[in-house]
């Protein structure tokens, strides 16, 4: 199976083309649906956490791991927000390409909202945190959930 893979991916790869990192909404309705979206995962991660709290279920490791990731989502998706809102809505900031490996950032507010927008497009420093967290929370509580059950069979 895996040199069947292997041939495959050999076949294709030089029909490839490139890959775009980023992806532009369609206007105006696609930015709006995207912002509502992100809201709409921020304020589930907010009732998530309010939820486990309510539950005092975060005493256990598993969810308080969990707990972790929903807040570093809501971090996550208020840094999207804004991302979107200063590059997409308001159009306050100008990203020109000058090389492959070389962009420039400007703005219209001045210096420190280009260094804000180059900062917060960094997401991915708080993205991957919140997936770690969920990753080890869901393993934690798979790891007590077969423990309980092979001391239930005892």
């Amino acid at each position: 199976m895996k040199i069947l893979l292997f041939l495959i991916i050999i076949c294709f790869l030089p029909f490839t083309g490139t890959a775009l990192a980023t992806q532009a909404h369609g206007d105006p309705e696609g930015i709006y649906a995207h912002q509502f979206a992100h809201l709409f995962f921020m304020l589930s991660m907010v009732i998530l956490i309010y939820w486990l709290r309510q539950r005092k279920l975060a005493r256990h490791t598993g969810w308080r791991y969990i707990q972790y990731a929903a807040f570093f989502f809501i971090l996550w998706n208020v840094n999207v927000m804004l991302v979107h809102f200063l590059d997409e809505q308001a159009m306050l900031i100008t990203v020109e390409k000058i090389s492959t490996w070389q962009i420039k950032v400007s703005s219209s507010l001045g210096k420190w909202a280009g260094i804000t927008y180059y900062v917060a497009r960094l997401d991915h420093l708080i993205c991957v945190p919140a997936l770690l967290f969920l990753l080890l929370g869901l393993k934690r509580l798979v790891a007590e959930t077969e423990k309980s059950t092979e001391e239930g069979l005892r």
